[in-house]
């Protein structure tokens, strides 16, 4: 294969990757591990992991006074907000409609960048901000699989937060490559659910080899792996079309949620769901 192949199969296996988390969520929530204690032991071992590879390659490096600061003040708060709205959303809503939901992250981005650049606005950026808005309105309420609207407004709240993520984390990617952003980001997190876990008394060690088991796949093939794949296939082709191409996402998780616990998968879900990817890929288009 080109350059360019082996870069969206890359893009293609970060896609299948992410869209595995959702999944593992709810075996995780099956199994009783608490949410504090998934997201704690999922940022110490991708921590471990990826400060491992990097070392490795002799790309690690520490980051010093304000790239630091913005490090861990994302990974403190910003991915901290979203993994937990993300993961509590679970718990209201089926594995498939979190993912959808959440990818409209990249329409908040746009609002966000709109209005600090309000020239930016162009008829296809209305158009794909119209379409995420109908396709999230449609699955909330139209939709018989599980669309909870408490579930919908958290999922909506992780992907602000996400959204506010990626833009402040524009100013720390000047000058530091995104794997070593990452490094910093998640040994934060993982000192956020530290507290927060032990705080509410649900910080405690998975019971038993499958809980263990999910809560390691969680932090490898969720996260990990994907996270590094993405950014090899970035180098490849390019950001927008990366950006597009991972759009298959939701549909990995829609798919794995089916197949593997049982999720209903209706022809609501499918039109919102194809609503809410065509805007994001309208956006990648534009550039905005």
């Amino acid at each position: 294969m080109d350059d360019r192949s082996v870069g969206i199969v890359l893009v293609l296996v970060s896609a299948a990757g992410f869209g595995t988390l959702g999944v593992f969520g709810v075996l995780a929530a099956e199994e009783g591990v608490p949410i504090p204690t998934v997201l704690f032991f999922r940022f110490v071992l991708a921590t471990v992991i990826l400060w491992a590879i990097l070392g490795l390659r002799g790309r690690f490096r520490p980051l010093t006074g304000r790239s630091l600061a913005i490090a861990l003040g994302l990974g403190g708060l910003g991915y901290t907000t979203m993994s937990g709205l993300y993961f509590l959303g679970l718990e209201f809503l089926t594995a498939g409609l979190v993912a959808i939901v959440l990818y409209t992250y990249p329409a908040f981005v746009v609002c966000l960048v709109v209005a600090r650049h309000p020239e930016r606005i162009t008829s296809a950026v209305v158009a794909a901000l119209a379409l995420s808005i109908t396709g999230v309105g449609l699955i909330t309420g139209a939709d018989p699989a599980g669309a909870d609207p408490r579930g919908v407004a958290i999922v909506l709240g992780a992907a602000l937060a996400y959204a506010l993520y990626i833009v402040t984390s524009q100013q720390a990617l000047r000058t530091v490559d995104p794997e070593t952003l990452s490094a910093f980001v998640f040994p934060a997190a993982a000192g956020s659910f530290l507290v927060i876990g032990a705080g509410t008394g649900t910080l405690e060690a998975p019971g038993g080899p499958t809980a263990w088991a999910v809560v390691f796949a969680i932090a490898v093939v969720a996260t990990v792996i994907p996270m590094l794949a993405f950014f090899a296939g970035i180098s490849r082709v390019g950001a927008s079309r990366a950006s597009i191409v991972s759009a298959a996402e939701p549909a990995v998780t829609v798919a794995l949620g089916a197949a593997l616990l049982g999720e209903p998968v209706t022809a609501v879900t499918a039109a919102g769901g194809g609503l809410v990817v065509t805007g994001v890929i309208l956006i990648e288009r534009e550039g905005a």
